[in-house]
């Protein structure tokens, strides 16, 4: 491969708005594969930037580094993703994306009401959680999370 097509960190992380630290931290994850110049300076692959790029909508999106960690691996290394490459990560992701709107949904009709019981006011409080059934079912705002 032409070192003239690879990129070092610097120029990835003017590319993609990354630092060269969050760049090394990704690195660290697998997230994305550099390749050793003979000096052992990193190099990356001008696809890269779009894996970064989908590292940070992902991320912005709830998606864990795992999560994230996960598709990208089916991604092939060693060329520019496809747009059928694309495709299959974004069906994966959009059940992901589709939970977590159910679950935001959810707890913005209730949150008005109720913080989950941990209750704030007793006195108007439309779940009165006497003895504190709801703290049977686990810590932390049951009534909102889901079980």
């Amino acid at each position: 491969m032409a070192s003239s097509s690879l990129l070092s960190i610097g120029d990835l992380a003017a590319r993609t708005g990354l630092t060269v630290s969050a760049i090394r931290f990704y690195e660290d994850k697998g997230l994305v594969h550099p390749i050793r110049s003979s000096g052992g300076q990193r190099r990356f692959l001008r696809s890269d930037i779009r894996r970064l790029s989908f590292v940070l909508i992902a991320q912005q999106l709830g998606l864990s580094i795992g999560a994230i960690s996960e598709q990208l691996a089916k991604l092939p290394q060693g060329r520019t993703p496809t747009q059928r490459d694309w495709t299959q990560i974004s069906k994966a992701v959009r059940g992901t994306i589709d939970a977590r709107i159910v679950e935001l949904e959810r707890t913005r009709d209730r949150l008005d009401g109720c913080i989950g019981c941990g209750c704030l006011s007793l006195k108007k409080c439309a779940l009165y959680n006497p003895e504190d059934r709801a703290g049977l079912k686990g810590p932390g705002p049951r009534h909102l999370m889901a079980d």
